[in-house]
């Protein structure tokens, strides 16, 4: 056998084994995907995600105070504009920012400092540590400040999360204030931003997040399953963060976890209390949702990405676990949740396959060769329509929340959203790696911005 024909040969045998191997992935992730779609239209109709839960939100009456956390490491550019923003937007009589900072981070400092002297309802709480800690200590800072200001007072009635870059909407409060009491946790809806001058990558969030908070949110809620919190725009029930600070010795928050917001969801269900995606019209008929700008740089989106793979699919399979024992739907989420480093070895070998097969059939071409079958017909037909029907859902969640321009915009940001979680992917287990061995966790965050409410923030 000459070199070249061994060449031909091991190309053919590595595109058929990777094109095989990824085929039958995307079959399995393909028909989850399109299970979850099922239960979606026997839930909601055909009505798609245009319709809203109705609840009554009584503008005038309230039941306690309501604290609001935010917690904020190197966040000077951004945090001054969000408290005065929030300050000014939010529609309740009774309510405080907690802001949670670091002594080595001077500039948050001062900038929540300029407003918290303008305005009681901002409290600025500097840290014993220096930063950057994880979220979730410093999220357990501010507990322990709000407990300390109720030694003498009222008790708050409910504890929302929201980070230094969140556009927060008038009626969030209200909308807490309406549910909180029949249910131990309440998200809104989170509607990122679109960077015009980073559509591909930005607006990437917003696909996801167009199907997650209108769709695959909405399945969990109605098949009875856990529901993880986003860490922005949810409030808490004052006693089951009693309860769950009671149970970790003295703090609410996991400060050994990269998610804490997701494991929060997952702790809040396991002691049997009720969480609800509140997807809850204002006045003028649009949905009350969190806004913000998500990563417009490759490497600041990578890294997010990276974070939320190592905590919720590796190290958080390891913290949490699974559900209770014969609990079949809360088992298919938190498997659907963990699926993502298979899906990204799935995707690598598709891509893998690809290039083998292109080679293959250059070399057979020079030779005369006819290149031989990859992988059975129907697997590639079954597959191309599981895909066309991924699309067309993407696109039309977008579309409904964005309009049709992000919806076509949709399509080639499938493709950067697979490049972004083949990098992050790496990281992500290199991160996981050093955990295991003993590595201190850092907050990984990103640079955030806040954006012009001129603009479309105020839609």
């Amino acid at each position: 056998m000459s070199i070249v024909a061994g060449i031909v040969t091991g190309l053919d045998s590595v595109a058929r084994e990777a094109m095989l191997f990824a085929g039958v992935g995307f079959l399995i992730g393909g028909l989850d995907d399109l299970a979850v779609d099922l239960v979606y239209f026997a839930r909601r109709g055909w009505r798609w995600n245009r319709d809203a839960d109705r609840i009554a939100v009584a503008p005038d009456v309230t039941t306690g105070p309501i604290a609001i956390f935010v917690p904020a490491w190197d966040e000077a550019s951004v945090i001054g504009a969000m408290l005065a923003t929030a300050l000014d937007r939010l529609d309740h009589p009774d309510y405080r920012l907690y802001v949670g900072t670091y002594p080595n981070d001077r500039a948050t400092i001062e900038a929540v400092a300029t407003v918290a002297e303008r305005d009681a309802r901002v409290r600025l709480v500097v840290g014993s540590r220096p930063g950057p800690t994880t979220k979730a200590d410093c999220l357990n800072t501010l507990w322990h400040a709000l407990r300390r200001d109720e030694a003498d007072g009222v008790r708050a009635r409910a504890i929302v999360l929201h980070d230094a870059e969140d556009v927060v909407h008038p009626a969030e409060l209200r909308v807490f204030e309406a549910l909180i009491g029949d249910h131990a946790a309440v998200q809104l809806p989170v509607r990122p931003l679109v960077d015009p001058a980073a559509r591909l990558i930005s607006g990437h969030y917003a696909d996801e997040f167009a199907e997650a908070h209108a769709k695959q949110l909405v399945v969990r809620a109605a098949l009875g399953a856990a529901l993880p919190l986003a860490g922005v725009g949810c409030a808490i029930e004052r006693s089951m963060l009693d309860a769950i600070a009671a149970a970790r010795g003295g703090d609410p928050f996991d400060a050994a976890s990269l998610t804490e917001d997701y494991e929060l969801g997952l702790a809040i269900a396991a002691r049997g209390g009720r969480g609800v995606l509140a997807r809850v019209r204002d006045d003028d008929g649009k949905i009350v949702a969190v806004r913000a700008y998500f990563p417009a740089r490759l490497a600041d989106a990578v890294r997010q990405k990276a974070r939320w793979m190592t905590g919720i699919a590796l190290a958080g399979w390891d913290r949490v676990g699974w559900g209770r024992l014969f609990d079949l739907s809360d088992h298919w989420m938190r498997m659907r949740d963990r699926r993502a480093p298979l899906a990204v070895l799935v995707l690598g070998a598709a891509y893998l396959a690809v290039v083998a097969w292109g080679l293959a059939v250059l070399l057979h071409w020079t030779s005369g060769s006819a290149p031989p079958a990859l992988v059975p017909g129907w697997l590639l037909v079954i597959n191309s329509v599981l895909l066309g029907w991924r699309l067309v859902m993407r696109m039309a969640f977008t579309g409904a929340i964005y309009g049709w321009r992000e919806a076509l915009w949709s399509l080639p940001r499938a493709f950067v959203g697979n490049v972004i979680a083949l990098l992050a992917a790496r990281r992500a287990l290199l991160r996981y790696v050093a955990m295991l061995r003993g590595g201190p966790l850092v907050w990984d965050k990103t640079t955030h911005a806040f954006p012009d409410l001129s603009g479309e923030a105020r839609r």
